[in-house]
């Protein structure tokens, strides 16, 4: 009964998904654009628009040029449509933003862009997460100090259960990337104590792993041993 309850939830998911991405571009001029995104051409963006290239045209994964420049890393690229307007935080099918996208990969040049340009901090993921929390993840030291000084919510729980220390904690690997980056967190107000759906705690993640530095910090942040 489960399963099936799970497949309906994701039929329904896919085929809402399906209903509000907007429709892939076939015009040559936004084709166009969406290569020069890619292959960061920034130079040629300014005459694709003004010949009428669409800087939200979008391709058949839903994601618009700024996007694409993103997944890329193209910083001029990203630079130049930010600059013509494009939306810093318009989604893909899969609700990758070039905010999300950005702060999840540590492209933080682009992230700084994207921040300076009406970034949704509150905006999340197809986890129903922020840009903090892969941030934190996958060790992205200056990208999480880059967000928790935009004023993304540090205790912001995800559809795992799971917040940015959690994360840190569970998907890290203990080392002094994640190390620093708990220390950041606690240092902003991440709740030491705040648990998982299961009830366990992010100290107890720290001692199931050996995580010693980790479980350091947390106890001076007040996280209760039980």
């Amino acid at each position: 009964m489960l399963l099936r309850r799970l497949s309906i939830y994701l039929m329904f998911g896919t085929a809402a998904l399906a209903c509000t991405a907007t429709a892939a571009s076939d015009n040559a001029l936004d084709k166009a654009l969406q290569e020069a995104a890619q292959h960061g051409h920034a130079k040629k963006i300014p005459l694709l628009i003004n010949n009428g290239a669409n800087v939200e045209a979008r391709d058949a994964n839903g994601s618009t040029p700024l996007l694409i420049a993103t997944l890329h890393n193209e910083v001029g690229a990203a630079s130049v449509l930010i600059e013509a307007g494009a939306d810093v935080n318009a989604k893909n099918t899969i609700q990758d933003s070039p905010y999300l996208y950005a702060g999840a990969r540590g492209h933080n040049e682009i992230l700084a862009m994207t921040l300076a340009h009406g970034a949704d901090l509150e905006s999340t993921n197809r986890y129903g997460g922020t840009a903090l929390i892969p941030a934190a993840e996958r060790g992205h030291v200056e990208t999480v100090r880059t967000l928790i000084q935009a004023g993304v919510n540090v205790n912001h729980v995800n559809n795992l259960g799971w917040t940015a220390l959690l994360e840190a904690i569970i998907l890290g690997d203990g080392g002094p990337r994640h190390v620093e980056i708990v220390q950041l967190l606690v240092d902003a107000g991440a709740d030491a104590n705040l648990a998982d759906g299961q009830g366990v705690t992010p100290l107890q993640h720290a001692r199931q792993r050996g995580y010693g530095d980790i479980e350091a910090i947390l106890l001076h942040a007040g996280a209760q041993s039980r």
